[in-house]
């Protein structure tokens, strides 16, 4: 039978004592007997969940050991549970217990509670050390400071300086950035599924630029992600409706930068951080996307968008299924089909062949026509920048209204603590919030019935430039300006937004 020898680090650090060190301390309480040590480097005293551990108390029970030998109690284990365990089996198989630096007689009733005593203090103290070690991480991310893991798609690291910190942050990779604006422009229409987006990447021949394949899961995750949306007042809304604990305030909340979300235990929804790089993602379609994966509403309808700016909006007028786009195999001729004239006769088809091009020139026509009839239209525009003054506006807006509900929130919650004299005082000041935000709900209101005119402005000036006009930009004209075309039998109905 053997001494055994037992050295366990779970980090090597400058302060603390090597898995070398602690065996010299143990070998002098061999007095020079025969020994065999057991070490585990880069585990934790949390549980015995360790190779050398169990591999010591495998040779204990096959009757080996006759002693164990540690440097200190905590090296052995940091739990109340796990201690009494591992003594109820030394004691079973007459095993005697030494601490090196810490002389315990277990074979007195003293000893062995000062021995529990010890052991208590050693998880005390572990707990201590995981919850300062979860505090400075939580505080590190509220700061906005990288803590690694997978870097997402579409960005990638760059170094930065945060509070005098040397830390790193997340860059826009275009190539990636534009997959990911096209696949959150797809989702955002509610006639694509998670699947017919996998579908049309593959048909398009779009790869994932860091070689993995596309599939539903992944592209859920990024739909999810907070990540890359350029998270205004809106978004700031929408993450308190869900119960999420919001660090930041409201009024930083100006469509700029992203966001990190974190799981903490302090709140079950989990928390939201403003993050130092921006968004690519507007707030509109990252919450039109978000609205469906919360909602899990998978459309039932079949709609293949292939390459046409017109994808989604062309609809078989005799059975209401979309129109996907073919090509011919011997032309590079792009035409429109019935997805569900192929599916065992269940419909004739359009009755006649729509061509692609055919289409979308007769479509570019018909929207000029179409925002002719709007007399603004017809006046001198002045640049966008009039636009954007005003929608900066509106943002400020509902900045503004949001504070002043959580004022009204936190005024109201100290009613039942309040005295007579301060109670006048919450009265008034609950009034004149309450007509500030009555004002503001009126201003946001006027705002938004001006968003159809601002929206058309823009759409005239995508008219103007259409040729140099991206896929993107061409398909958001559609999805503002059309919101179906039923082509059956050789004629055509189309059903506008505006």
């Amino acid at each position: 039978m053997y001494d055994a020898l037992y050295a366990r680090q779970s980090i090597e650090k400058k302060d603390s004592i090597s898995v070398e060190s602690q065996l010299e301390y143990c070998r002098y309480e061999t007095h020079g007997d025969a020994c065999i040590t057991y070490t585990d480097k880069g585990f934790s005293g949390k549980d015995t969940h360790r190779p050398g551990f169990e591999k010591m108390m495998q040779d204990i029970r096959l009757g080996n050991i006759k002693r164990v030998i540690v440097y200190k109690l905590d090296r052995i284990s940091r739990s109340i549970l796990d201690f009494a365990n591992m003594m109820e089996t030394f004691q079973k198989y007459h095993v005697e217990f030494v601490s090196s630096t810490e002389k315990f007689d277990t074979s007195t009733p003293i000893g062995r509670a000062m021995l529990n005593i010890c052991i208590v203090f050693a998880q005390l103290e572990r707990e201590t050390i995981q919850k300062r070690v979860a505090d400075a991480y939580y505080a590190r991310c509220r700061r906005g400071f990288y803590m690694g893991g997978r870097i997402p798609y579409g960005y990638r690291l760059t170094s930065t300086v945060i509070d005098n910190v040397r830390t790193s942050m997340y860059e826009e990779v275009l190539e990636e950035s534009e997959q990911l604006k096209l696949i959150y422009s797809l989702y955002a229409d509610t006639d694509n599924s998670l699947g017919d987006i996998v579908r049309y990447l593959h048909e398009h021949r779009i790869q994932n630029l860091r070689g993995a394949d596309w599939n539903t899961a992944r592209i859920s995750e990024m739909l999810r992600n907070p990540i890359y949306v350029k998270a205004d007042i809106d978004v700031y809304r929408f993450f308190q409706s869900q119960g999420v604990n919001i660090y930041n305030p409201a009024d930083d909340f100006t469509g700029h930068n992203a966001c990190y979300f974190y799981k903490n235990a302090s709140s079950a929804a989990g928390e939201i951080v403003l993050a130092p790089h921006k968004g690519f993602i507007s707030s509109r379609v990252w919450l039109a996307c978000r609205a469906r994966c919360l909602h899990n509403r998978q459309s039932a309808k079949t709609c293949k968008p292939k390459n046409s700016w017109l994808a989604g909006k062309v609809k078989c007028g005799n059975c209401g299924y979309a129109l996907t786009i073919r090509k011919a195999k011997t032309k590079w001729e792009r035409y429109f089909v019935c997805s569900r004239s192929g599916n065992h006769g269940h419909c004739k088809g359009a009755g006649c062949t729509v061509y692609a091009d055919v289409l979308e020139e007769y479509m570019i026509g018909a929207i000029k026509e179409k925002l002719s009839e709007f007399s603004v239209l017809r006046e001198d525009l002045s640049s966008c920048t009039a636009a954007v003054s005003e929608e900066q506006r509106n943002m400020h807006r509902k900045i503004r209204l949001t504070q002043i509900e959580e004022e009204i929130e936190v005024l109201l919650s100290k009613v039942s603590e309040t005295s007579g004299v301060l109670m006048k005082y919450i009265d008034q000041k609950v009034f004149a919030l309450d007509t500030e935000r009555k004002a503001l709900l009126e201003e946001i209101a006027a705002a938004n019935a001006t968003d159809t005119e601002n929206r058309t402005k823009q759409i005239t000036n995508h008219i103007t430039a259409w040729e140099t006009l991206p896929f993107e930009g061409r398909q958001a004209v559609a999805d503002t300006l059309i919101k179906v075309i039923r082509i059956a039998d050789g004629s055509m109905e189309i059903i506008w937004n505006i």
